[in-house]
């Protein structure tokens, strides 16, 4: 047996379980459905199935290849991976399966921000939103770069860096009181989840949008552009937390400090950069 065949096999068997996902319907659910249960199988789900993903792909990164026998076994475990998350799909219940969007949006962009190359050093756990202190490692600075940042320019990088701060920040909130506090009891819980993901879902392009504007030779006023996209956007998903059933009185602390750090920063931005309107 060759080693391509095992992955063929899981091809196929990977297409058959989207066909059936994406033509079928969510099945009766469990009573009751717990949303916060629901949601922890899913992200369980999606991390199993990175995993076995990533094992595969390492076996066929260098020389030798791997043995026929190991592929296989390599294919069954992502395929078994991939038959948790349809199963975990399976358990809402009928007329609830826009939820799958929702949560798989919420997760998918909170991983992708905190994974940007360019802010990764500065999005570490902790760090205040507030905070506008960068050094220049947190920069990337390099003694043989040919372009370098103005001082103006880094003054300005250091706020673009607190909004990146408080995007990560805004993001680990919503998904830890979506966990603790989402619903999926009436049409208008879901609708408020939808309206979440929807939202949330621009932050991660956003971020990245105004990672790309930061590289020398740096245009500001394309970076203020950027940055009051990004701003615009957490401050929807903040204001659609905040009337949601996911935001308890208790929960609405954070929201006006990350409120406040998003202002704080873009108002810095906007002095930054008045000259270049």
């Amino acid at each position: 047996m060759e080693a391509r065949e095992p992955l063929r096999d899981l091809r196929g068997a990977l297409r058959a379980v989207l066909a059936r996902v994406r033509e079928g319907e969510p099945g009766e659910g469990r009573e009751p459905f717990e949303l916060p249960r629901f949601w922890d199988a899913l992200d369980q789900t999606f991390k199993v199935t990175s995993q076995e993903a990533t094992k595969l792909s390492l076996a066929f990164s260098r020389p030798p290849l791997t043995s026929a026998e190991d592929c296989r076994k390599l294919s069954e475990d992502v395929q078994n991976a991939i038959l948790a998350v349809a199963t975990v799909y399976y358990w809402l219940p009928k007329g609830q399966a826009c939820l799958r969007n929702s949560l798989y949006q919420l997760v998918v962009c909170g991983r992708h921000v905190s994974k940007c190359p360019t802010c990764h050093e500065a999005l570490v756990e902790g760090q205040d939103p507030y905070s506008d202190i960068v050094e220049d490692e947190e920069l990337g600075f390099r003694g043989n770069r040919d372009t370098y940042w103005s001082e103006a320019d880094r003054k300005l990088l250091s706020s673009c860096m607190g909004l990146m701060k408080a995007s990560k920040a805004c993001l680990k909130k919503v998904l830890a009181v979506v966990k603790a506090y989402g619903k999926a009891d009436s049409p208008e819980q879901i609708a408020q989840l939808d309206d979440l993901a929807d939202i949330a879902n621009e932050i991660s392009p956003s971020v990245d949008e105004l990672a790309l504007s930061m590289y020398p030779p740096m245009n500001q006023l394309a970076v203020r552009l950027n940055a009051a996209k990004l701003a615009s956007v957490l401050k929807k998903v903040l204001e659609i937390t905040k009337t949601s059933h996911v935001c308890p009185p208790s929960e609405e602390g954070w929201v006006q400090f990350l409120t406040g750090a998003v202002d704080h920063n873009m108002n810095k931005i906007k002095n930054f950069t008045q000259g270049q309107l």
